[in-house]
């Protein structure tokens, strides 16, 4: 086994086995957290078409975009999951495994034969974790749930926008994506629980628990306040001067978070004394002024361009960033550095480009992660290499289409 410091080593889950049922976004991007911390991850798709963003447009080759954004480092096998035979094959590897994931919605791997009390028995070191929009148990449990319905139920959606607008869907879809942070939290957890006990244990993830968690202190403003959080655009309802202010050519962000900063940003301006005024020389009464302070502070920022404004607050310390844009964004110096864009040969697209993984680990040199997989890419190596089939096996089983 590869120990921290190796080169190309590949990860601290090296030799941990995970079965992925996924779809979509919410749980390939919680398979996609184990994956890049070395996990061996076989994603299990049904026939035809696979997962379903391999359908979602635009395409270049036909393949997705979607579907590449969140299933690197993971191998591709095609098992016909309403076959007994398929279901029989499935578990065989859940023998083999250490985790499974699904985020059907409840009940589906029951009825498929596959679900944790069943499954449990063949492995009781498996950790199974269930991601879905409600989790187990309370009346929506059986809904289907959407990015946008998350966010919405969450309260999430009611603070994001303009204030005299209507509420604006985060461009993040955070609803889905709060599926692959509270997931991999729990399974690390129960991996290392199952360290010390060697039993493994059913995990209940909902989306809408995640985004209510990731309310944080606007939850707790509505506990001390009785009421409701309303829409600041950019702006922080506690904070000010905080959000985008104008530029002769653009716009900039400014992050006054405290009074040391309001110095720095008097300083800025141009307005030294403004630092000791009475009327804005503290958080309250800065709130209570935010039109005025955003005013002040407009008229000197929209007099400038955004590379001054960069250039002035670089060096008197404000905190400030400009907007870009994307592209901007994965090409700046920074990301590049820090290599959260790696080439990779795919199969069908040859040499592309793919976001890295996001944690890191110093001591180690993790080689780049595996170009997404095509639909069925390593179904023949799954069977040979984990279940030890033979070639005449695996040709029987393609034959009954158990396989593909």
């Amino acid at each position: 086994m590869s120990q921290p410091g190796e080169k190309n080593w590949k990860g601290p889950l090296l030799g941990i086995t995970v079965l992925d049922f996924t779809r979509v976004l919410a749980g390939p991007s919680a398979s996609l957290a184990l994956a890049d911390m070395g996990a061996d991850v076989i994603k299990i798709e049904p026939p035809g078409t696979g997962d379903e963003t391999r359908t979602f447009p635009p395409f270049k080759n036909n393949e997705s975009h979607y579907y590449l954004s969140v299933n690197r480092g993971k191998k591709s096998i095609v098992i016909d999951l309403k076959s007994p035979e398929g279901v029989a094959l499935v578990k065989e590897l859940v023998v083999k495994s250490d985790i499974l994931i699904e985020n059907y919605r409840p009940g589906v791997m029951e009825r498929l034969g596959l679900g944790y009390q069943t499954l449990k028995p063949l492995n009781p070191g498996l950790i199974y974790c269930a991601i879905s929009g409600f989790g187990l148990s309370g009346p929506l449990k059986d809904r289907p749930s959407f990015d946008i319905v998350l966010q919405a139920l969450s309260g999430a959606l009611s603070v994001n926008g303009e204030p005299d607008g209507l509420p604006t869907k985060l461009g993040i879809p955070l609803g889905d994506l709060v599926g692959g942070i509270n997931g991999p939290i729990g399974i690390l957890s129960a991996l290392y629980e199952r360290s010390v006990t060697g039993v493994g244990r059913l995990i209940d993830v909902s989306l809408l628990d995640g985004m209510v968690g990731m309310l944080g202190y606007l939850a707790q403003l509505a506990f001390f306040t009785g009421e409701d959080p309303q829409r600041q655009g950019s702006q922080h309802p506690n904070l000010v001067p905080y959000g985008v202010f104008a530029a002769q050519d653009g716009s900039i962000i400014i992050a006054c978070l405290t009074n040391s900063f309001w110095g720095r940003v008097c300083q800025a301006i141009g307005r030294p004394e403004l630092e000791c005024d009475e009327r804005y020389n503290s958080l309250e009464k800065r709130r209570e002024q935010r039109t005025v302070v955003n005013e002040i502070v407009t008229r000197f920022t929209e007099q400038h361009t955004v590379s001054y404004l960069i250039e002035l607050f670089t060096e008197l310390e404000v905190p400030h960033a400009p907007i870009l844009g994307v592209q901007e964004a994965l090409q700046q110096p920074q990301i590049q550095q820090r290599d959260m864009v790696v080439q990779v040969n795919h199969k069908t697209l040859g040499d592309i480009p793919i976001i890295n993984r996001p944690i890191k680990f110093p001591e180690s040199t993790q080689p780049t992660p595996s170009a997404p997989a095509t639909l069925g890419e390593h179904t023949d190596f799954i069977l040979q290499t984990v279940l030890n089939k033979s070639e005449q096996e695996i040709n029987q089983l393609k034959l009954n289409k158990t396989v593909y």
